[in-house]
């Protein structure tokens, strides 16, 4: 239940300001239909956090845990430094794609988070916990905590919720993770 929870917050605060949550305001706005749009964030996390996550497990598998203990704990601190850099979108990334609201929100969500913070950080409490259902469960969750709220009600609430706080609370917890992580507190590896 602790990767759960611990996955749920760091992926939910990470999200905050993140190129993925802009493209759901960029989806919101433009095709003002918040099912499809919501439910292509659901499916597209899903796939994206579920690779991440059998890569983190593999990769535990297959370097051993002491290795994986300084991988692991050098990455969240680096985690804790990138949370801190905005995001940007780029107008590439939003081209409308003849998919229909659903397949354009699944493709576009499954590319852009490609590489990006809560993917990685995915991998990260996957190969930490070594529970992989448990960390897709709580990263797909925190996703959409972080993206519904932008599909639903866009703007009003980005322009309210004050990033760079938010930022900075996830790059603590990152930060936490990684001592912890390095110094083998917890047991969690």
């Amino acid at each position: 239940m602790e990767a759960f929870l611990v996955s749920t917050g760091v992926v939910a605060l990470a999200e905050i300001g993140d190129k993925t949550q802009l493209l759901a305001l960029v989806l919101a706005a433009r095709y003002r239909t918040p099912v499809p749009i919501i439910l292509g964030i659901l499916v597209a996390t899903l796939a994206n956090h579920a690779l991440a996550a059998a890569v983190g497990t593999w990769v535990t598998d297959a370097i051993g845990r002491d290795a994986m203990r300084w991988v692991l704990g050098l990455s969240f601190i680096a985690m804790a430094t990138w949370t801190l850099i905005p995001d940007k979108l780029d107008d590439a990334e939003t081209k409308r794609m003849p998919l229909g609201v659903f397949g354009t929100t699944l493709v576009a969500f499954f590319l852009v988070e490609m590489g990006d913070k809560t993917q990685v950080a995915t991998i990260a409490l996957a190969a930490s916990y070594a529970t992989f259902g448990w960390v897709l469960a709580g990263t797909t969750l925190g996703m959409m905590l972080a993206n519904v709220p932008a599909v639903l009600v866009g703007e009003r609430i980005i322009k309210r919720v004050p990033v760079p706080v938010v930022h900075a609370i996830a790059a603590a917890i990152f930060a936490v993770l990684g001592v912890l992580a390095l110094f083998n507190v917890g047991g969690a590896l």
